[in-house]
């Protein structure tokens, strides 16, 4: 029999998310962060009224995916193109350092957890690239809901992001095929040379067919961001199905490609609504609904609690180092390592690929579930610290986006 749960579980996570949105918005927070405590309070953490199925799943990964179509439509392209040296710097600082912070932590900690079917070095050096995952998702809520999005520093987080994704995906190739001999690694670099190819030779393709249409019937502007969005999911599907490449990379190239368009504002206003309404709250809530704490002992509590700090300081000291050697200025150095803090869905996928193959005890997800929600929630709360100057505060600046105003 059909069951109707998930009509409850949807109205719930819809009006609790947008309560606590407000009451963290009254204490001068970001309203992503109350929807992220909306999921930790209601799920298994806390009060275990709602739980991760395979509807939040599914609904929460269109959701990313729009967040960063949107965040690719929004993008200024030629600003973008002026941060990939400084970008890819930085992605490189900001996966070595918590690779190595990880590594560390996880060879202090790791005693008495593996199982003879895993090697205890290849386990440390996977947690140590858990550690690398950035989701910038968050912060591109974050930055949009501030005005920040298309500053130098946000321009240099998004580019960075990208490529520390890339990054992760080498590291990750390089781990896994030390323990399955199946995987090999020059096919997975080609997999991603050859993404990127792919989506360029489509992207210059569907720019002069879209901008010819518009051209042609720019009265009917509903039938473009139909069209958009098609791409989009395509694009993205080609990316993980084909190439073993995030989808949100997919979506976030496929924006980049229509941000120049004469419809890109009236595109970004119509996925920002529905992101607001529906996608967006789902997918912040299901972040916390991820975490269980049930059989946590003092050793994994101190361990959380020292992953959690790795994972904090190492991306800002990695990235902020890398950004400081590209001479960004102090400030803004900062900004783009807080922005990189936020592990979110990336570090989640990861974690779950190394356990399915061995490559991590079932008794380290817990803390890397825990340390994901955390730096995903302080995220927000230390970007408005960092990107709000004395002269914003007291200006009170308005977000450009509409897809968490009350």
């Amino acid at each position: 029999m059909l069951s109707y749960n998930y009509l409850f579980d949807l109205a719930l996570i819809l009006l609790s998310t947008k309560v606590l949105g407000l009451v963290t918005k009254k204490f001068s927070m970001p309203q992503v962060v109350g929807a992220l405590l909306a999921g930790l309070i209601l799920g298994p953490a806390m009060l275990n009224i709602l739980h991760e199925t395979d509807f939040i799943k599914q609904i929460a990964e269109i959701g990313v995916i729009v967040l960063m179509f949107t965040a690719g439509l929004e993008t200024d392209l030629m600003e973008l193109r002026k941060t990939g040296k400084a970008s890819f710097i930085i992605a490189l600082f900001g996966v070595l350092v918590p690779l190595i912070g990880g590594f560390l932590i996880a060879s202090l900690f790791n005693q008495g957890h593996s199982s003879e079917e895993i090697n205890d070095l290849l386990q440390n050096i996977f947690i140590g690239i858990i550690l690398t995952a950035t989701s910038v998702s968050i912060t591109v809520e974050t930055l949009k809901e501030l005005g920040k999005l298309n500053t130098r520093a946000g321009n240099a987080i998004l580019g960075a992001a990208i490529i520390d994704d890339i990054l992760g995906i080498v590291a990750l190739t390089i781990v896994t095929s030390c323990a399955d001999s199946s995987v090999n690694v020059a096919v997975v670099l080609g997999k991603v040379v050859l993404f990127f190819i792919c989506a360029i030779g489509c992207g210059i393709i569907f720019y002069k067919f879209y901008n010819h249409w518009v051209s042609m019937y720019e009265k009917d502007m509903r039938r473009f961001v139909i069209v958009a969005f098609v791409f989009c999911l395509l694009l993205s599907f080609g990316a993980e199905e084909f190439f073993g490449v995030a989808d949100i990379t997919g979506a976030f190239i496929a924006g980049l490609i229509l941000s120049n368009t004469p419809c890109v504002h009236y595109m970004t206003a119509r996925f920002e609504t529905v992101s607001y309404m529906l996608l967006s709250p789902i997918f912040f809530a299901s972040i916390g609904i991820q975490v269980d704490l049930s059989g946590m002992n003092s050793q994994l509590f101190f361990f959380t609690l020292s992953l959690v700090v790795i994972a904090i300081v190492s991306k800002v000291v990695g990235c902020g180092v890398g950004a400081k050697s590209c001479r960004y200025s102090n400030e803004e150095s900062l900004q783009i390592g807080v922005g990189m803090i936020s592990r979110g869905e990336v570090a989640l996928i990861v974690a779950t690929k190394g356990a399915s193959i061995g490559l991590m005890s079932a008794a380290f997800f817990g803390p890397i579930v825990v340390m994901v929600v955390i730096t995903t929630i302080i995220t927000p709360v230390l970007l408005k610290l960092v990107f709000i100057s004395k002269h914003d505060k007291t200006t009170h600046p308005q977000s450009k986006s509409k897809l968490i105003q009350s």
